[in-house]
């Protein structure tokens, strides 16, 4: 016996088809829900709903398993099935992590998550804690980004479905690996999104990007925002997933006197505490509002982290000029790089030419630990026209000098699958709407957008075709060969020296210091026992070695050091260390 379920608060009648018969269901109750239970449904049970007099039979919006695609019925499977082998397993504190983002689709020829445990083992000796996953989430078509995700409870088929992910969460709690799991809370696919049919899950009071607003505002909007919670949690308890990233959520439009994040880091917070674990929300903002990861008690929402976009705009403008590119043009100085290692946010109250308008507010008693660093992740990629990587784009030397001082920042680092060797596959933009016109849309879109900076249509690959993504797929030999070889080895070394680092490990925002020169394109960061220089001139820089600093590392030959001083040649970046052995095994080198 089974009892089936559905939030659908304006309609008049609904009905189940559970295999081949069709029961009426009871209803509304007070808060729009209805119900029937029916006998012979169980555990791999076909089924959908039917809502007033409209014949079609719909998915669940709530489908735990959608095996014949977004488009089909939904199935019903019962998550306490699974043989888990994590009874021990304890996730490793955010603070002292180094995450991955991984798109499965692309990271290994198979494609599936079944395939990406064979590389398992490649990330923990690495010195990888948190694997990232791009969104999961059913959406329609064979291939995707995954963002436009329109059956949130279910795991696409293309990747293995819901098994697959447990196998996958629990070969990486084996391995000493926590998953954080990228979800889509601010829309829906433009595919397949049936949710809509049952109830008001969208508000056309307010528009995002992609059209409606998501309700967490309006009429009906308790149910929505417990469609939301609950699919966090599902993904924590079900699928022992240690934590989630929160797509774009600048685009909430939540005026509630408990705001929907506020909420969600609540209901987490009593999830972890009665799982006896650990669990971490991370957000992406563009909001430069420290509130979002402000605790709760101080009046923050009580996200745990979010990305830091204005550290990587400012480090990625010093390496590289492009003119026109939107957001990039309130960037460009060692000065705005400087005040992001310092201050975090760039635009913190400042006025911003790109917005018009002054953007922000400053960071002001956090650690750095709230805030993710990076130079290379899925948009930062993927959404340049021909996805070409950081190396590509500055050559390796710069690559090089980028990996240090993400590595090195007082920021949570954060590596985008393949950039840690360098690798030539680019990251696309692709995508498999199976209706036409959407199809379309999506190419012809594509190449407009990139028309305005100057690429022809035969440049900018088509999102739509199997070959863009096929393209996109990671090349594991480059690991081996030559240049790709020379960059893993200097993630690695940098990783280890992050890991065992008592200085690099502390996010003490007030024990940095940081002196540049704008002329001479040269920056030095001082954090504790460890010195970060760096030379982007076109000349050698001399910098103090100060007395009991040793060279850690350095990102390429040539350099020098004679009576206190060091010289770095152009393009270079050097890691002083003052800490002992000791100090490092005390952090379990």
């Amino acid at each position: 016996m089974h009892e089936f379920k559905v939030w659908a608060p304006g309609a008049a009648k609904v009905s189940v088809k559970a295999g081949d018969a069709l029961y009426a269901m009871h209803g509304p109750d007070g808060h729009g829900w209805w119900n029937a239970a029916v006998e012979d449904a169980g555990p791999g049970t076909d089924y959908g709903f039917q809502v007033d007099d409209d014949p079609a039979i719909y998915p669940d919006p709530r489908s735990p398993r959608q095996p014949n695609g977004v488009h089909g019925i939904s199935r019903v499977y019962d998550h306490r099935a699974f043989a888990w082998h994590d009874e021990h397993w304890q996730a490793p504190p955010l603070a002292g992590g180094i995450l991955y983002e991984m798109h499965v689709g692309t990271f290994t020829p198979g494609g599936t998550l079944d395939s990406a445990i064979e590389r398992l083992d490649y990330l923990f000796e690495l010195g990888i804690t948190h694997v990232e996953l791009m969104p999961v989430a059913a959406y329609a078509g064979d291939r995707g980004w995954g963002y436009d995700g329109v059956a949130l409870f279910a795991v696409t088929e293309n990747y293995g479905g819901p098994d697959a992910l447990k196998r996958f969460v629990d070969a990486c709690h084996g391995r000493g690996l926590a998953v954080v799991l990228d979800v889509v809370y601010n829309h829906f696919g433009p595919v397949g999104a049936y949710a809509g049919k049952f109830g008001p899950y969208l508000t056309s009071r307010h528009r995002t990007p992609w059209g409606d607003a998501v309700n967490f505002e309006d009429r009906g909007s308790d149910e929505v925002r417990r469609f939301f919670c609950d699919n966090a949690l599902m993904w924590m308890r079900d699928f022992h997933v240690d934590g989630l990233r929160l797509d774009a959520v600048h685009e909430f439009v939540d005026r509630s006197a408990i705001h929907f994040l506020e909420l969600l880091a609540a209901e987490v917070e009593v999830e972890a505490a009665t799982l006896g674990g650990r669990l971490v929300l991370i957000a992406e903002s563009d909001l430069n509002d420290p509130r979002v990861v402000r605790p709760r008690a101080a009046g923050g929402y009580g996200i745990d982290a979010q990305w830091s976009d204005d550290f990587h705009h400012a480090l990625f403008t010093v390496l590289h000029k492009e003119d026109g590119w939107g957001y990039y043009s309130d960037f460009g100085s060692l000065e705005k790089l400087a005040k992001s290692l310092t201050h975090v946010f760039v635009y913190d109250g400042d006025y911003s030419k790109y917005r018009r308008r002054r953007h922000g507010r400053p960071v002001e008693g956090l650690s750095a630990h709230h805030f993710i660093g990076f130079i290379q992740n899925h948009d930062q990629v993927g959404n340049r026209a021909t996805g070409d990587r950081l190396e590509r784009v500055v050559g390796m030397d710069r690559a090089k000098v980028a990996a240090g001082l993400v590595l090195t920042s007082p920021f949570v680092p954060l590596l985008f699958q393949g950039e840690e060797f360098a690798a030539s596959t680019p990251f696309l933009y692709f995508a498999d709407h199976d209706e036409p016109e959407m199809a379309k849309l999506v190419s012809e879109g594509r190449k407009r957008e990139f028309a305005a900076f100057g690429f022809g249509e035969q440049e900018v690959p088509d999102p739509e075709v199997r070959e863009t993504f096929e393209r996109s797929r990671l090349n594991w030999q480059e690991t081996g060969e030559g240049s790709h070889k020379e960059m893993l080895q200097w993630y690695r070394a940098l990783i280890h020296l992050r890991r065992t680092s008592v200085s690099l490990n502390d996010g003490d925002m007030g024990h940095i210091k940081v002196r540049f020169s704008e002329e001479d394109r040269w920056l030095a960061m001082e954090r504790g026992g460890v010195q970060v220089l760096v030379n982007l001139g076109d000349m050698d820089a001399n910098f103090e070695a100060p007395g009991g600093f040793r060279v850690a590392l350095v990102s390429r030959g040539g350099v020098a050091g004679d009576g206190g001083r060091i010289l770095l040649p152009p393009n270079t970046l050097a890691v002083l260390s003052s800490e002992s052995e000791q100090e490092s095994r005390m952090k379990g080198a």
